[in-house]
């Protein structure tokens, strides 16, 4: 006669098993909680992760937190070439995930700077012109530098916010431009705040078999998806660009996104 006993799974085997079935499996992990009309975080299609918005006491400065994506905006840098510019540009370090090298920018880097500079640029937030000093010799150039220190997916929505939160918290020195001289001059008693003219956000989306819709998706959800979409509107609902890549999008479901997108807005000016 022999007896034998099983023994129950704990609670960290089931958690182990399911990390390693997503590593493994991670398309047919995410479509099981579709399946069930869940993310694997938690929140529904349409939930959105929480977000903070820090403004330092260091002039030009902001730090964002959109669930576990955190980016940090540092003080713009100031120059003055013959042409006035905005310069944006997103770091993403070896530090903030695995998913990164060190060494030089990666590509993603490179084509977020990029989108971001597009961004502002559409947005016609900030005039080139304002950053005059004096026509034809002095201008200003604002070097907007973002280093994600935590990445958790959607970097470009909370790089974008970060940075506009620290171009609204930047002041310039009162400049002169001395045309005998030659020379600029800048005084360290009379700062101005940046002519922000216009608050926009933007909302990204994932989709997944043409018909799920994943508002602000993870780190983990990204790659999955087959299309992305960002919208960018402004806080009064006046759209001002759509970025779409993987795939083509239905009408309806773009339609859809952006009426998403300018509800976030709001959310996000509140």
């Amino acid at each position: 006669m022999s007896s034998s006993s099983i023994t129950n799974p704990s609670a960290a085997d089931e958690t182990l098993r399911a990390q390693i079935f997503q590593r493994l499996h991670p398309r047919v992990y995410l479509e099981r909680f579709i399946a069930e009309n869940i993310r694997p975080d938690g929140r529904t299609f349409d939930e959105w992760r929480s977000v903070s918005c820090s403004i330092s006491t260091a002039d030009g400065s902001a730090l964002v937190r959109m669930g576990d994506t955190t980016i940090v905006c540092g003080e713009p840098e100031l120059d003055r070439p013959e042409q006035g510019f905005l310069v944006p540009n997103i770091d993403l370090p070896a530090i903030c995930s695995p998913k990164f090298k060190p060494g030089p920018p990666t590509e993603e880097a490179q084509v977020l700077s990029d989108r971001l500079n597009e961004a502002i640029i559409a947005s016609g937030a900030l005039s080139l012109s304002s950053l005059c000093i004096h026509p034809g010799k002095a201008v200003w150039t604002l070097y907007v530098d973002c280093t994600c220190i935590n990445y958790d997916g959607n970097a470009f929505d909370a790089a974008l916010l970060a940075m506009l939160a620290a171009l609204r918290n930047t002041t310039l020195p009162k400049a002169t431009y001395n045309e005998e001289t030659g020379r600029t001059t800048c005084s360290r008693q009379t700062r101005s705040p940046l002519q922000i003219t216009r608050n926009f956000a933007s909302t990204s989306f994932g989709v997944l078999d043409t018909s799920h819709v994943l508002s602000d998706p993870t780190a983990f959800e990204e790659p999955l998806m087959d299309v992305t979409l960002t919208v960018i509107v402004d806080d009064r609902g006046d759209l001002i660009s759509t970025t779409e890549s993987g795939g083509a999008i239905l009408e309806e479901t773009l339609l859809r996104c952006i009426n998403r997108a300018k509800e976030r807005a709001l959310q996000l000016k509140g």
